[in-house]
């Protein structure tokens, strides 16, 4: 206990030198004293804390577990998107914004102090199972979320390939809460899809933005623009949970050729941005209508914004989320992390998307078709009955029971999204119709 001292009144004397050059070199000579000083009481307190705990809990705790622990409740108290990541957990974060990670892909945030999906990824295990963007996540395992951090969260959620996690949810319009058993599994970060709706109408979905994702994107249009001329594209940002700040500028250059397209502003002069368009020599004058529920958040709300407010694209759907903050991840010297709201975005009109979030153009709610209520109904309840078992994913027409024609996927898809999705029926319509639209004059 005795060198355990000594090596703390050595680290809480650098910890208050630190401090006290902080001010100094930030300019704040007036407040110096007054700052210096309540930081100084505060860390007496938490000197004092620590002391107690490491001389009388029932238990032996090691120094660093006792000070990690103080700096997660810390910057949790932040806000619902500031965490703290041990070397283990930062190095998942940084592997996901790469290309893969093992869980059920899911994306989730504090929402009013409650565990939130904030919309499954498209194609994995979640998405499957059929969890819902707003859905409340009040069990993982047996454990109640309540008073959990999102890193504990994401950390029991996931885990290795082919085991199953519990989850306990809340959905609104359900009576009672609703349990799912599923199963992990790798989730592999490939966000772009695209293909054509009708002949001359295109359809990309972009489910979160990953490293690449602008690059995928480029490609997969300069190929659908290859084999024949486009009069109209629909983007899908329905459901993506954002990721990467400079994958939504890019993506959002695709379709700009001048102008703003998202300024974000913090305490510090670094963190004052302001991201324009570049023409870069690929025209893409085709109408484009972007697609938008309360699963797009951050990332996807950046495009969004940008693309309405330059009169680039209408924006079909319901509100989106409203996460108008940037986290900058920050390595810290033993090599954990430190994920950090920094600033807050606008889009380039000047709006505040924190909170309120995109309204779009033209406001559609998504209505599921009768044969998809159906599927849902009996996914719910093979899922009470057989909570052990995991769930197959719906396999098409054809796939067993004998040998079809082969289909197109991409003919497939387009008409399983127009079978079922009155969204997309909605903005194809407003593609198709544009340019009538377009010719008609206002009265002067």
């Amino acid at each position: 206990m005795h060198q355990f001292a000594k090596r703390f009144g050595r680290y809480f004397g650098l910890a208050c030198l630190v401090t006290l050059g902080f001010f100094l070199l930030n300019g704040r000579h007036d407040s110096v004293r007054a700052g210096t000083d309540d930081v100084y009481k505060n860390l007496e307190i938490f000197a004092e804390v620590l002391r107690e705990v490491e001389q009388n809990y029932v238990e032996p705790k090691d120094a660093q577990t006792l000070i990690y622990g103080a700096i997660k409740g810390m910057v949790g108290s932040l806000d619902p998107h500031s965490s703290f990541m041990t070397r283990e957990e930062h190095q998942e974060l940084m592997q996901e914004t790469q290309g893969s990670f093992t869980g059920i892909g899911i994306e989730i945030t504090l929402k009013d102090d409650v565990l939130t999906v904030v919309s499954p990824i498209e194609g994995t295990p979640a998405y499957d199972a059929g969890l819902q963007a707003g859905d409340k996540i009040i069990k993982v395992e047996d454990k109640f979320t309540k008073d959990m951090t999102l890193t504990e969260a994401v950390k029991m959620i996931r885990g290795p390939r082919g085991t199953e996690v519990h989850l306990t949810i809340i959905r609104e319009g359900e009576d009672a809460p609703l349990e799912f058993a599923i199963k992990r599994d790798v989730i592999p970060l490939k966000s772009v899809k695209v293909f054509r709706l009708t002949p001359d109408i295109g359809y990309a979905r972009v489910s979160t933005f990953q490293s690449k994702t602008a690059e995928e994107l480029s490609q997969a249009l300069d190929g659908l623009e290859q084999t024949g001329e486009l009069k109209g594209l629909i983007l899908d940002l329905r459901n993506n949970p954002g990721g990467l700040l400079s994958q939504a500028i890019d993506v959002s250059d695709l379709f700009l050729d001048s102008g703003s397209i998202v300024t974000t502003k913090g305490r510090i002069s670094s963190q004052n941005i302001e991201a324009s368009a570049h023409r870069d020599g690929h025209p893409r004058p085709y109408p484009v209508a972007v697609l938008v529920n309360g699963g797009s958040a951050s990332a996807a709300e950046i495009v969004a914004g940008a693309l309405q407010d330059n009169g680039r694209a209408l924006v079909v759907g319901t509100r989106t989320f409203g996460k108008g903050s940037v986290q900058t991840i920050l390595p810290l010297s033993d090599g954990s992390g430190l994920r950090l709201t920094t600033s807050l975005y606008y889009t380039p009109s000047g709006r505040s998307i924190q909170s309120s979030g995109i309204m779009p153009d033209v406001e559609v709610p998504f209505v599921r078709s009768e044969k998809d209520k159906a599927k849902e109904d009996i996914s719910l309840m093979m899922r009470e009955e057989d909570l052990e078992g995991h769930l197959p994913s719906e396999k098409s027409d054809g796939e067993e029971g004998g040998e079809k024609d082969a289909k197109d996927p991409g003919e497939e898809a387009a008409q399983v999204l127009l079978e079922q999705d009155n969204q997309v029926r909605y903005a194809l319509d407003l593609l198709k119709s544009w340019k009538v639209f377009s010719r008609i004059k206002s009265a002067s």
